[in-house]
């Protein structure tokens, strides 16, 4: 059997609503020969998470990595469970693995350190450094675009943490100095070094459009103007207050809607940028002689608020931050766009299915292509330690997000088809709806081993709270 080469290429932060000719024309012309999937979602709105997630087809819950484990006390949640099969053990041997970027798949020890791995990882943290170093430069970023936030830890104490901001700027030394320039240069080199006697599997991982925004010209001065949706800078009458407590509100609350203008234009910019990647890494593929013989698939690990609802980065169950472009093209496959609500939980079945590798024993996703409809959901269990906890379900049209801080509990009901920047929390108009899709949600918190319990106690203490209430 002859094995189709496979390229993965995702983004950091990426808004969906962002992809499209205007600003995306190279990710566009490959989503065209592709099949695109605009319902599609993360496991998580958090960098390790919801990579975990992609590359193993398990929920956080499964996996044992629920946040980013940069605080020391609750590192264990940020570490996989030792024997977790993913993407890079299973392609091993039959492919010439090569991992390009950023490296956030967090086991212990290190992927990239284990000895006799099959993958050649060139990794942004190993390489990144001495590249600048050698040539007497910073990296972008730095004190000026970060700031001070509360960080809750273990879900009981509040700690002193550090955040990106949306402050926005121009990197002076250019584009083979950033971030992103450095990734592509790598992955360039990468498909020229492979052994071209084996089928390649390449695993690029960029880090755009993540902050810090200050980004290269001539990005940071090509958009001179763009269109916002209607909810950035606008703070709706049933949003979660609890986000105040997190990074999203507690940074992204600051700004209005004038002060979002500019770093749209900016993150625009670096989305363009991204979208040059793309396109040369696709080039190169062609000239190459590898591209009409790929599985070629796009996404992104999560999304980005960017001041929608006036929160900003992800770490919440809102469009902006959890739905996520998917599109795969495959030799022999038919272009097209393929409506039903699917995760990322069903990309690693559906490329096992695609490359011929037995699926790993008790996956809880489906093959992408199958046209069962099935319940989506997402989870997110805090940043670097665990604390804000958030749940999701998305069921066709119907989306229930629940918001816990310590022992506060907030429920908002949506209806996307009609309401698609979440704008009018329906909790208290169908409260029959809200439980239906709760005892979804409760179900797979379970089945799923997850920490939290939620159940119809919550959300009739909600109600009857809502009742209450005086009238604003």
């Amino acid at each position: 059997m002859t094995r189709p080469h496979l390229v993965v290429i995702m983004a950091d932060q990426l808004r969906h609503d962002l992809i499209g000719p205007d600003h995306t024309p190279h990710i566009a012309a490959l989503a065209a020969e592709s099949t695109v999937f605009p319902n599609a979602y993360c496991a998580s709105p958090l960098c390790m998470p919801s990579r975990g997630a992609f590359f193993t087809g398990r929920y956080p819950n499964q996996t044992g990595c629920r946040i980013n484990p940069w605080v020391e006390a609750d590192r264990d949640h940020g570490i996989f469970a030792e024997g977790t099969p993913n993407l890079y053990d299973l392609m091993a041997g039959d492919w010439n693995g090569w991992h390009t970027g950023k490296q956030h798949l967090s086991y212990d020890p290190p992927l990239e350190r284990r000895a006799g791995s099959a993958t050649h990882w060139v990794t942004l943290e190993d390489t990144y450094p001495a590249a600048l170093a050698a040539r007497g430069l910073p990296a972008p970023g730095g004190p000026a675009f970060r700031a001070d936030l509360p960080e809750l830890v273990s879900g009981t104490r509040t700690a002193l943490g550090s955040g990106s901001t949306p402050a926005t700027g121009r990197y002076e030394p250019g584009f083979d100095s950033f971030f992103d320039g450095h990734i592509l240069q790598t992955t360039l080199d990468a498909i020229d070094r492979r052994d071209r006697t084996k089928p390649l599997f390449l695993s690029a991982m960029f880090l755009a459009p993540h902050p810090p925004f200050q980004i290269p010209e001539p990005w940071f001065s090509e958009v001179r103007d763009i269109e916002m949706p209607r909810n950035v800078g606008q703070w709706s009458a049933g949003q979660s207050p609890l986000q105040l407590h997190n990074l999203t509100g507690f940074i992204g609350a600051r700004y209005d809607r004038a002060a979002w203008q500019e770093v749209w234009r900016v993150y625009a910019g670096l989305v363009r940028l991204l979208d040059h990647c793309v396109g040369r890494i696709v080039d190169r593929l062609k000239s190459e002689g590898l591209y009409d013989d790929a599985v070629i698939l796009f996404t992104s690990d999560h999304g980005e608020m960017l001041g929608s609802h006036r929160l900003f980065q992800k770490m919440c169950m809102y469009e902006e931050a959890i739905r996520t472009p998917v599109s795969l093209k495959h030799p022999g496959g038919r272009p097209g766009v393929d409506p039903a609500t699917v995760s990322h939980i069903d990309v690693l079945p559906t490329l096992c299915d695609l490359l011929g590798i037995d699926r790993p024993a008790g996956l809880p996703g489906r093959n992408l292509f199958e046209a069962d409809e099935r319940p989506v959901f997402v989870q997110y269990d805090g940043n670097g330690s665990l604390g804000n906890f958030s749940r999701a379900v998305i069921r066709g049209q119907d989306k229930l997000i629940v918001d816990t801080f310590k022992d506060e509990v907030f429920f908002e009901l949506y209806r996307l088809d009609t309401d698609p920047e979440e704008e009018r929390n329906l909790i208290a108009d169908d409260p029959a709806l809200a439980a239906e899709l709760l005892g979804l949600l409760s179900a797979h918190m379970h089945a799923t081993n997850d920490h939290l319990r939620l159940g119809k106690p919550d959300l009739d203490a909600f109600l009857t709270g809502l009742a209450a209430a005086p009238a604003a």
